[in-house]
C-alpha cells in the first residue's frame, strides 16, 4: 500500500484499516511497546520487504502491563507515541495500532483467560521474571487475532520470547508465519533497546561488556571449546567488569538440552545500574575455524 500512515486506536478502526486490500495482498504486523528506535525501523523495513508495495504493514504500540512483574519498571518504561508515529511514517508503515488498555483487555489484564507458556516459560527470563511470558504470549495472541496478519516479524534480541511465540503458534495451530530478524546493534555492538535510554553515560559505556562477552563466547566456540567453556569465557568478561548477571548459558537453538556439537545459542542477562540488558548470539559447537 502507499499513502499516509493511519493511526487507529479501536477494534473497529483496525477492522476498517484491514479492508479494501488488493486481491492477494499480504498483511504483516510488527509488535512493539513503543519508544521506537532503529531496531524497530529495521523490523518495519523487513516486514515491507516480505509483503511488498501492495501489502500492508501494521505496527502495534502497546505497553503491556501483564508482562511486568515490577510496578516501578512499568511506570518507568518510556512512552513516546508521537515520535513513534513519525518513525512509522518515515518507514512507510501503513497502520499504527495504538490501543488503550481497555481495548486490548476488555476486563483488565488480571483474572481473564491467559496463555500458559509451559515449562520453557519458567526458565531464564521466566525464572527471573515470574509470569512474564504468560503476559507476553497472552498479548501476542490477542494482537495476532486483532490484526489478523499473514506474518508477524520479531527481533532476535528477545530470543526466548521469539522461541516461545513460535511454539505458541505451532501448538495452538495459529495460521500465521513468525519471522525472526537479526538483532540491530550500535557501533560498539550493544543491541538497540528502548531501555538503553535509561542508562547514564557511564553506564552506557560499561554496557559494552555485553557484546564483548558474547564475542568472547563466540571466539571460544570457534576454537572448539565445550558449551561450559564457552559460557565461562563470557562470564569471565562480566566478572572482570564487575557487572552482575542473572544467567550466562548455552542452549540449543530451541532452548532445549544442548547437543555436544552443532548449532547453539549463547544467552546472557546482566544489570547495569537500574537497567536490565539481555542479549544472545548464535554459535556452532564442535567445529574449529
Amino acid at each position: 500500500m502507499s499513502g499516509e500512515t493511519r493511526v487507529v486506536t479501536t477494534r473497529a478502526g483496525l477492522r476498517a484499516a484491514n479492508e479494501g486490500l488488493p486481491d492477494g495482498a499480504r498483511r504483516a504486523v510488527v509488535m512493539t511497546m513503543g519508544a521506537l528506535h532503529d531496531g524497530h525501523a529495521e523490523l518495519i523495513r523487513h516486514a515491507r520487504s516480505l509483503v511488498g508495495a501492495a501489502g500492508q504493514v501494521t505496527v502495534t504500540v502497546f505497553v503491556n502491563p501483564a508482562q511486568f512483574n515490577d510496578a516501578d519498571d512499568l511506570a518507568r518504561y518510556p512512552r513516546s507515541l508521537d515520535a513513534d508515529v513519525e518513525l512509522c511514517a518515515r518507514e512507510s508503515a501503513d497502520v499504527v495500532f495504538a490501543p488503550s488498555l481497555e481495548v486490548v483487555y476488555r476486563d483488565g489484564p488480571v483474572g481473564g483467560v491467559t496463555v500458559d507458556p509451559g515449562p520453557l516459560g519458567s526458565v531464564l527470563e521466566g525464572a527471573v521474571r515470574p509470569g512474564h511470558f504468560r503476559g507476553v504470549l497472552t498479548v501476542v495472541h490477542k494482537l495476532l487475532r486483532l490484526t489478523d496478519p499473514h506474518l508477524a516479524v520479531f527481533g532476535e534480541k528477545d530470543y526466548q520470547q521469539l522461541t516461545l511465540v513460535r511454539r505458541m503458534v505451532r501448538d495452538l495451530e495459529l495460521d500465521v508465519e513468525i519471522v525472526g530478524v537479526p538483532t540491530v546493534r550500535a557501533a560498539d555492538g550493544l543491541a538497540l533497546s528502548s531501555r538503553n535510554t535509561r542508562m547514564t553515560d557511564a553506564e552506557r559505556h560499561l554496557a559494552g561488556v555485553v557484546p564483548q562477552a558474547l564475542e568472547a563466547g563466540a571466539t571460544a566456540a570457534r576454537s572448539g571449546r565445550t558449551a561450559a567453556e564457552v559460557a565461562r569465557a563470557a562470564q569471565d568478561l562480566f566478572d572482570e567488569s564487575g557487572v552482575p548477571t542473572d544467567y550466562v548459558v548455552v542452549t540449543d537453538p530451541d532452548l532445549e538440552p544442548l547437543p555436544q556439537a552443532g548449532d547453539a545459542r549463547l544467552l546472557v542477562a546482566a544489570t547495569i545500574g537500574t537497567t536490565r540488558l539481555i542479549d544472545n548470539a548464535r554459535l556452532v559447537l564442535g567445529a574449529t575455524t
